[in-house]
């Protein structure tokens, strides 16, 4: 077998393999003889059909049959030795050539690029400094009372925070349009939830009120016949509703586990709530800042096979989340960026790990898992899921690797503290 490299564009590489032609022809005969035994034609007794019959009838697909099996068993030893590391499955071209014996192949396909890691030194990565706050743990109280509420009917003009149920019909230009009617529509005024300006018009309607309210679509708007343009909505007022939030006692504290009802220890429970948030928030950050700064250090071109594996796996994701049906379309497009930046994150990433040295701990791991296992009600039960299997290990054991890369790009760069509040820290991405 001889082999030779042709270098294509970027990372495709043309990897072309010679085959020896003796071997196959070999093979061939061999396997024809076999046919021979008990081949069937018209005009011939059973097994009595003369090769250079078979070889016309039969040739052609015995070679083929052959060259294909040789074509497989060859190329992992070729690429072997070539010393190239393939992004994805070859396409295949074959080069026959009976009257001289020429049996050979291309194989095309993009290589995994060589990344050598860039120095970090000089850069910088800001640690988020956050102290959970009594008014952090107020105000996350209010939120859970305001997830609490209940409605109550008024007769009285809606107010900023009353839900009022309505009927509307809408109308572009002049003209109804897709999704400008609606029936039994709950709208809280002040919520935000629909078209600017839709929710202030309302302040003041009774239930039975008829008002007519003019409004225009945002430019952003994702029906785009729509964005930008002035419509008018009349509105049926049904009924007005106003929130009636629980009190912070005994009965309210009970559904979130503090059954003796010590509002103290709810506040304490809260407290240490988001201080885990903070640190899960404040570690997230740090995470991807390191991300951010070895993807900027080390600039790297990425195979188009390895992204759209990604692409079709965060696909396939995306699709399970939202329970569609597996064959629910969504366009590459939506994926390809964060396809691309994992692609490019795994390689930088690997070669970090490879270049120090890094392995998953095995206490470690066991931390990481048993403090997953803390959030549920059997933790027990979530340890031995993980060490039942090795590939539901391997998934806290990845975590734990990129917590090690972590460490090590903090060690080569200057970290400084950046003290935000805590309602700053949830609230960006």
């Amino acid at each position: 077998m001889q082999v030779s490299v042709e270098t294509g564009d970027g990372l495709t590489r043309r990897l072309k393999v010679e085959l020896p032609a003796e071997d196959i022809e070999q093979e061939i005969e061999k396997r024809l003889q076999n046919v021979a035994r008990s081949a069937r034609l018209p005009g011939f007794r059973p097994g009595k059909v003369p090769l250079r019959v078979l070889r016309q009838r039969y040739g052609d697909s015995v070679r083929l049959e052959v060259f294909g099996e040789r074509v497989e068993s060859s190329y992992p030893h070729a690429i072997i030795e070539a010393e190239l590391r393939p992004a994805g499955r070859p396409e295949i071209k074959p080069d026959i050539d009976q009257a001289v014996g020429r049996y050979a192949y291309v194989a095309e396909f993009e290589v995994v690029p060589e990344v050598t890691l860039a120095s970090l030194e000089g850069r910088t990565l800001a640690r988020p400094q956050v102290e959970v706050t009594d008014a952090d743990v107020e105000e996350t109280i209010e939120r859970l009372r305001q997830q609490r509420k209940r409605w109550e009917a008024v007769e009285r003009p809606a107010e900023t925070g009353d839900r009022l149920t309505v009927d509307f019909d809408g109308e572009v230009d002049g003209a109804a349009f897709e999704g400008g009617h609606g029936e039994g529509i709950q709208i809280e005024i002040g919520a935000g939830r629909f078209i600017p300006g839709l929710e202030e018009q309302l302040v003041g309607a009774s239930a039975g009120d008829e008002p007519s309210i003019d409004v225009t679509f945002p430019e952003e708007y994702p029906q785009k016949a729509l964005a930008g343009k002035p419509a008018q909505f009349k509105v049926r007022v049904t009924s007005v509703e106003q929130p009636n939030l629980p009190e912070i006692d005994a009965e309210f504290v009970a559904e979130f586990g503090v059954d003796d009802g010590d509002l103290e220890r709810f506040r304490a429970d809260v407290r240490g709530n988001l201080e885990r948030e903070r640190s899960e928030r404040v570690k997230a950050r740090i995470k991807n800042q390191v991300m951010d700064l070895l993807l900027e250090a080390n600039p790297i071109t990425v195979p188009s096979a390895l992204v759209a594996d990604e692409i079709e796996s965060l696909r396939k994701q995306m699709i399970q989340n939202l329970g569609a049906d597996s064959e629910f379309k969504l366009p590459d497009e939506i994926f390809a960026d964060n396809a691309r930046r994992r692609v490019a994150l795994g390689l930088i990433v690997g070669e970090v790990v490879k270049a120090n040295e890094l392995t998953p701990d095995p206490d470690r791991v066991r931390s990481s898992v048993e403090e997953m296992a803390a959030t549920y009600d059997d933790p027990q039960a979530v340890i031995n899921y993980y060490y039942a299997d090795p590939k539901h290990l391997a998934t806290v054991e990845s975590v734990v690797l990129e917590d090690l890369v972590v460490e090590q790009v903090l060690e080569q760069v200057e970290v400084t503290d950046d003290p935000i509040s805590f309602s700053e820290l949830i609230s960006q991405q």
